[in-house]
């Protein structure tokens, strides 16, 4: 048996598809069904039965499954006992983040990350759909109150989230300053299943205000450009607007309640210690974001206790 075959069969099974496998190991479809057709033949066993559409684990595949699984991670943990032991930061690290906060913020980052550490290759998917972490990736960064209780999580650092207008658009309707002045205004809202409401937290309770939507869109841009352009009030992240605030196109709005303030957290699977170069990726990220984060300096952040 080759050792190269025991990945692929478990990268299959774990991908749920050939195609998919390809993709994470960096080959050719044809070159992992050559690996998965050796290590049967090395078997004298029929390990997944195939057809054009999908696969399903023979008897002995399922018999083969778990210590398949323990050799590739005895194998990977081996390779990072070696590399912690010469202080190497090496290898391929997969990681899984929110799109635009990864186009802003992380990708720069990540390029400083990586000029550092030559030896450290990266699969960086910039995709707002993934939500957890599979086998597909290392590691996923989140920005989310929940927490993963499977995988172990270490705090980056927070992200505010502050109401935010044009200066035209306060010229012609006025600057609401209660959550009930609210709703006399026109709203930009993150289109998704839920209702078009915000809801605040007011000392000890929350409070929720149901805005009139001007415009309803997918997309932090989108939202960011048609609060410049003056077209309603956005709730936003400072991260998304903190560089038209510091230009004078938007302003923050202080309506008597506390910004909404989210954790932006790396998950990983639990064990013994991450991989050596995924701790060095953690470290460097914690550094470059600062905590509070460097996004948010200078900034009067309503209801901040930092704040004067």
């Amino acid at each position: 048996m080759r050792l190269d075959g025991i990945i692929a069969f478990v990268t299959v099974v774990d991908c749920g598809s050939i195609n998919e496998a390809a993709r994470q190991l960096r080959l050719s479809k044809s070159t992992v069904s050559e690996r998965l057709s050796e290590l049967e033949h090395a078997l004298g066993a029929r390990l997944l039965s195939r057809n054009s559409r999908q696969f399903a684990l023979t008897e002995d595949g399922v018999a083969l499954l778990d210590r398949a699984r323990r050799i590739v991670d005895e194998t990977a943990g081996v390779r990072e006992d070696l590399a912690r032991r010469r202080g190497a930061v090496s290898g391929p690290l997969r990681i899984a983040v929110p799109r635009a906060f990864g186009d802003l913020h992380l990708g720069p980052i990540l390029y400083d990350f990586m000029g550092r550490h030559p030896d450290v290759t990266v699969t960086a998917d910039f995709d707002d759909r993934i939500s957890d972490l599979g086998p597909a990736f290392d590691a996923l960064v989140r920005i989310a109150p929940t927490a993963l209780p499977k995988l172990a999580i270490e705090p980056l650092t927070i992200s505010h989230r502050t109401l935010v207008a044009a200066p035209s658009y306060l010229d012609r309707h006025g600057r609401p300053d209660t959550v009930d002045q609210l709703e006399h205004h026109k709203a930009i809202h993150y289109m998704d299943r839920g209702p078009d409401d915000w809801s605040f937290k007011a000392e000890i309770e929350r409070v929720v205000a149901r805005v009139t939507p001007r415009l309803r869109v997918t997309s932090c841009y989108a939202m960011r450009d048609a609060a410049i352009a003056g077209l309603g009030i956005a709730w936003l992240p400072t991260f998304h607007s903190y560089q038209a605030i510091k230009a004078g196109t938007l302003a923050m709005l202080d309506i008597g309640v506390d910004a909404d303030v989210t954790p932006i957290t790396i998950a990983y699977q639990r064990g013994p210690a991450p991989p050596a170069r995924l701790r060095a990726l953690i470290d460097h990220l914690k550094h470059a974001f600062g905590h509070p984060p460097y996004w948010d300096d200078g900034l009067i952040i309503p209801g901040r206790a930092s704040n004067p």
